[in-house]
């Protein structure tokens, strides 16, 4: 071989070979460029719990990047939802046998969120099929709750709407559909309550963008949700200290009881 013969330039089997590499790239990047993207933003990424925390309004706000700054003829539409972390949930069924409540049948569901809320510049089934909403689920209705003790569909039905009913009576689980406002076509805000019940833990708020009823973009913002103060103290204590925990509780417990009666005898 020469002394300093160039391969990389002289090959005709690499010179075809790094194209072909670049090709699928190139190909990608392109398609990408034509299809709008999507900014987004929340107005809290951190929502501190503390004694007197009756809940809060998240804005979710952003904008819609389209090529080229091409808007389409036909307005997009925009779906947003916040789910807070997953939970096993057993669910009872209380009977009435002779008089008494007892607990009858019973449903465990794998993956229920502890929280969700959606919001949407247009009904659901006016921007999607139920195919595309089962997909991203896109409404309670649509959620993927993984029951792992039914087998029964009649049986599973009654007990996730018991499930979603009880949720929305607590403020978990919420639907707001024609809420989202989108300005210009290009800018959208919308507002999520958050319950005073919701759990602590890593929330997300995903955001979709919807045209001709197939979802062309989305994104994903992450939000905390953590106790502060005293509560945070508490609930820390409680994990890492449990027995001196406990203890503390049981001679509190029993200190207020002794002092409660010394305060009856008085009386």
């Amino acid at each position: 071989m020469a002394a300093g013969r160039n391969l990389y330039d002289r090959s005709p089997v690499r010179r075809a070979f790094i194209p072909c590499l670049l090709a699928p790239a190139l190909i990608l990047f392109l398609g990408a460029a034509d299809e709008p993207q999507l900014v987004p933003d929340v107005s809290q990424r951190t929502v501190e719990i503390q004694y007197s925390f009756t809940g809060a309004d998240l804005l979710l706000f952003g904008a819609i990047v389209y090529p080229d700054g091409r808007r389409p003829t036909k307005p997009a539409d925009i779906v947003v939802i916040l789910k807070g972390p997953d939970q096993s949930i057993l669910m009872r069924e209380k009977e009435k046998v002779a008089g008494i409540w007892v607990n009858a049948d019973r449903a465990r569901f794998r993956s229920a969120p502890s929280f969700y809320a959606m919001a949407s510049s247009r009904p659901i089934e006016k921007i999607v099929d139920d195919k595309t909403a089962a997909i991203y689920e896109l409404g309670v209705d649509k959620l993927q709750l993984s029951p792992s003790s039914l087998n029964d569909s009649a049986e599973l039905e009654r007990f996730q709407a018991g499930l979603v009913d009880l949720r929305r009576r607590a403020g978990l689980y919420v639907e707001k559909p024609g809420t989202v406002e989108i300005t210009d076509g290009v800018l959208y805000r919308a507002r999520l309550p958050l319950s005073a019940r919701v759990t602590i833990g890593d929330y997300t708020a995903e955001t979709f963008l919807v045209q001709d009823g197939r979802v062309v973009a989305a994104a994903i913002r992450d939000i905390t949700v953590r106790k502060s103060g005293l509560e945070q103290f508490m609930a820390m204590a409680a994990e890492h200290w449990s027995f001196p925990y406990g203890l503390t509780a049981i001679v509190i417990a029993v200190g207020m009881g002794w002092a409660a009666g010394a305060i009856a005898r008085r009386i």
